[in-house]
């Protein structure tokens, strides 16, 4: 299970060896520090995370995680995303840019080309979610 580290994000980040990779993290940051109202934290080694929610699945496994979330990764910005994003909100994505997705996460090569409109209403969707205040998504 990831978990809060305390390692400081902005050390985290001069280990991230692309330039252009470390200043699509610092735009990430900004943005999902708007949507939460959340500073960021270093969930793990390398996921930024903000604020925290407690899930339960059927299954009876539960835990806590952050609201948004993001990886800086060495092909990829893997941005986590609520599961079943990809069907739920289609449309969106076909507006959003070059993109690939899995298991509730999205992948960007980078933030040019992106619709940022469009990838903050997804992230803002996701935390909605999170948050329990978008019944329809969860």
């Amino acid at each position: 299970m990831t978990a809060p580290t305390g390692q400081p994000v902005e050390e985290f980040l001069a280990t991230v060896p692309n330039e252009s990779r470390r200043i699509d993290a610092r735009r990430l940051i900004a943005l999902m520090r708007e949507i939460t109202g959340e500073e960021p934290v270093m969930w793990g080694p390398s996921i930024v995370g903000f604020g925290r929610y407690h899930y339960r699945y059927d299954s009876g496994h539960e835990g806590d995680s952050a609201l948004a979330s993001f990886a800086p990764r060495k092909q990829h910005l893997v941005i986590y995303l609520v599961g079943g994003f990809e069907d739920r909100h289609a449309p969106a994505l076909a507006r959003l840019g070059p993109h690939k997705t899995g298991k509730g996460c999205l992948y960007l090569k980078s933030l040019d080309g992106v619709d940022l409109a469009v990838l903050r209403e997804l992230i803002d969707r996701s935390v909605r979610v999170r948050r329990g205040v978008d019944r329809a998504s969860s």
